[in-house]
């Protein structure tokens, strides 16, 4: 307990999922945390429900004006920003016959654009106030490979993992530690709506696919948010003070890097 005391941290799309237990485990670290969504009225509730330190703020990470705004907004309630967590992403597949130009634009615009244009944002906040920082990426098991119906998302998240190597090589020498988690198959409202694409491309009835990919995790299941959030402490905390660029998958075992 007590590893970021007196730290804010900074987590888009955090109204609910990944970003939500996030959220609620910096709390429990002692740290302040801005919950970021453009879903504003779910971020309100969210930071409601989590209690003192956690405030909601309005995002969309596909627009500079807004990345801004939130960023400037964070800055001048805690004081400065010392984590940032860019949770904020799409998931979309199809076979690369029937893959849309709107599809590919609005995955690589969330996914791969607010990633780094809220790396770019932060890390200005960050060297302005010359305290250092952390900023944790979400890549995924999905960037570490090709997946034959989920081409666009797949190449997203690999170069959430590129970005991460270079930003972190970038930004180290302002004290600013760049790196990223890749989760393999996390069980929650996201996967529900994956298992219906899949269900849809792959002629499954609803369910089976969550419940073959979960059996074919070395661990044994499906992991959950929960399983996720060591590891996000560890990255935020002064712990990692000396790891850079790199990306830790948190996947059961389903990848091996």
């Amino acid at each position: 307990m007590g590893r970021l005391k007196g730290k804010s941290a900074l987590i888009t799309g955090a109204a609910r999922g990944i970003g939500r237990a996030f959220a609620e485990a910096y709390l429990g670290e002692g740290a302040r945390v801005a919950i970021a969504d453009i879903d504003i009225a779910r971020a309100r509730q969210t930071a409601a429900e989590l209690g003192e330190g956690a405030i909601a703020v309005a995002l969309d990470v596909t627009s500079q004006d807004s990345i801004e705004t939130c960023v400037a907004e964070v800055d001048a309630a805690f004081g400065g920003i010392d984590i940032l967590v860019n949770n904020a992403a799409l998931f979309d597949l199809a076979p690369l016959t029937e893959i849309s130009r709107q599809s590919y634009d609005l995955l690589f615009s969330i996914n791969v654009g607010g990633t780094l244009f809220m790396m770019q944002a932060v890390a200005r906040v960050m060297i302005k106030r010359e305290r250092g920082g952390k900023i944790i990426n979400m890549a995924s098991q999905a960037g570490r490979r090709g997946e034959a119906l989920v081409a666009v998302y797949c190449a997203t998240k690999a170069a959430v993992i590129s970005l991460t190597q270079s930003a972190g090589l970038n930004l180290i020498s302002h004290g600013i530690n760049v790196n990223a988690i890749a989760p393999g198959v996390v069980d929650g409202e996201h996967w529900d709506g994956v298992d219906a694409l899949f269900a849809k491309y792959e002629n499954r009835p609803i369910g089976e696919k969550k419940k073959l990919v979960g059996e074919a995790v070395p661990f044994g299941r499906m992991g959950t948010a929960a399983d996720l959030t060591g590891m996000a402490i560890f990255l935020a905390s002064r712990e990692s003070d000396y790891v850079v660029a790199q990306t830790y998958n948190v996947d059961g075992g389903n990848w091996m890097s």
